[in-house]
């Protein structure tokens, strides 16, 4: 599944919900299910500068795409972090580096984030595509 069709399932998802409680509370149970970062990657490399509480994100290049998983000590976050992963794991790096994630917006996430949650989303979005551009440079 493409990262424009992820996107949308997403935006479908959240569409069920009016009320902005009811999708924090959804935002919780996604993040329940996050790939969860091995101990060996919850060190200072790869906790997120920029968050409010504390998120690791680990990548790997998988024949030729990119696996993340993280980890974070607050449950909203985790489920922020947790619809990144799941909109562009198991892409390749450009079109990771290429994703615009207007899906973000779309569901009212950004609009509907304490300004430092929202400093550390765009951080985990910045993580997210300097892996990406490594593992190109890297293949390159």
């Amino acid at each position: 599944m493409a990262i424009g069709e992820k996107e949308q399932e997403i935006i479908q998802e959240f569409l069920l919900f009016e009320d902005w409680m009811d999708k924090y509370n959804y935002l919780i149970e996604l993040g329940q299910s996050i790939p969860i970062i091995e101990d060996k990657y919850r060190n200072e490399s790869h906790l997120i500068n920029g968050c409010q509480s504390r998120v690791w994100i680990s990548a790997e290049m998988i024949d030729g795409k990119m696996i993340l998983k993280a980890d974070s000590d607050a449950v909203i976050t985790k489920g922020i972090v947790y619809l990144l992963i799941r909109v562009l794991s198991g892409e390749n790096p450009n079109d990771i580096l290429n994703a615009e994630l207007a899906f973000l917006n779309q569901i009212g996430l950004q609009e509907h984030l304490s300004p430092t949650r929202a400093n550390g989303l765009t951080s985990m979005i910045k993580q997210i595509k300097l892996y990406a551009l490594a593992f190109q440079t890297k293949e390159n």
